[in-house]
């Protein structure tokens, strides 16, 4: 296992994290993984949500949910590829989706292929090395332990996935480079993640309309689940004081754009996340008329000023291809336009 030992410092884009802290954080990620066995798990208010306004706008690209989105575009470069298609999830935590995505490609006639799941937590990876085989796939989702802020890849991928983990990375430069130079001229760059402030923090424009928002919640709907507090106001915490929760969320697309030109890009959300989200989104039930027309109100609100300019996305599904598109058009001119540069 590689966790940068060798390193004083991991460099950081904005300045550097010295080698011991990176350590401390190292630590703090594990444990809190380990004992994780639902990482994409979510309050069914969030599903609520998403079900009445994201669903909608990715059938616009001809998918339904997060798994068709990844599965449709692997398809699209394995039809490009030719041979053995090697794929390669970055941060695949329990493997599950990648054992997911490996049954749909099956199924979708794409049979010649191995997704090889990089993950640096040995705990998570045993689990999804068990669920590839008790579901018959060991030949096709490969656990492979490895650090994403140190990983040199060997050989070339026909596809390249990131489904919620670029946002847990420190070392962003360096892994979108080596993920450049190991993708196959056909081969695609598929990534769901948060793109707004470090630590999943509100920039300020987005944080005041969260407070205004905020008034309007019965004192119950205000406990943090989470953190377990009450927050009369909304408290705007840095997710990542001790892990790696958000740690450079802000940079990863700027880092994409100057690397990698882009086929698909939808941003998606500010406001609506602390309502829908872990922290305060089991206050809500979705089987209540009353929170859902108040999730309705904050998505209305959110969304309004998101196309106005007065707040961005945080928020995104990117599929990329090599090299930088210094001409911004079509989906790179979109991606450009999300962008919350810091003041």
């Amino acid at each position: 296992m590689s966790v940068a030992r060798s390193r004083d410092v991991i460099p950081t884009g904005g300045g550097a994290l010295p080698g011991d802290a990176y350590q401390q954080r190292i630590a703090a990620e594990r444990e809190n993984f380990d004992a994780c066995e639902e990482v994409h798990a979510l309050p069914p208010i969030y599903h609520y949500w998403s079900n009445r306004y994201l669903r909608p706008r990715l059938e616009m690209f001809g998918v339904s949910h997060p798994d068709a989105f990844f599965a449709k575009y692997l398809a699209d470069c394995y039809g490009r590829g030719s041979g053995t298609r090697r794929f390669v999830s970055i941060g695949a935590g329990h493997c599950d989706t990648e054992v997911r995505l490996a049954r749909a490609l099956i199924d979708a006639g794409c049979d010649d292929f191995a997704i090889e799941c990089l993950e640096l937590n040995d705990t998570m990876l045993e689990r999804g090395r068990q669920l590839a085989i008790s579901e018959g796939l060991a030949d096709k989702v490969v656990p492979s332990q490895a650090d994403f802020n140190e990983w040199q890849p060997v050989g070339w991928y026909d596809g390249v996935i990131a489904n919620q983990s670029l946002h847990h990375v420190v070392a962003l430069e360096h892994l979108f480079d080596v993920v450049g130079a190991s993708l196959q001229p056909h081969g695609r760059f598929i990534v769901s993640d948060m793109i707004g402030r470090n630590g999943h923090q509100r920039w300020p424009e987005a944080l005041a309309i969260v407070r205004e928002l905020w008034r309007d919640l019965p004192p119950s709907y205000r406990y943090n689940r989470q953190l377990q507090r009450y927050e009369p106001e909304f408290l705007d915490w840095d997710c990542s004081t001790s892990g790696f929760e958000g740690i450079r969320a802000q940079d990863i697309l700027p880092l994409l754009l100057d690397r990698f030109g882009f086929d698909m890009f939808l941003g998606f959300a500010n406001v609506i996340d602390p309502f829908i989200d872990r922290g305060f989104g089991p206050n809500f039930s979705a089987d209540s008329q009353s929170d859902r027309e108040f999730i309705d109100r904050v998505h209305e609100r959110d969304q309004a000023e998101i196309d106005a300019g007065s707040i961005k996305p945080t928020h995104m599904f990117a599929v990329m291809r090599c090299g930088a598109d210094p001409n911004g058009i079509g989906a790179t001119t979109t991606a450009r336009a999300a962008i919350r540069w810091p003041d």
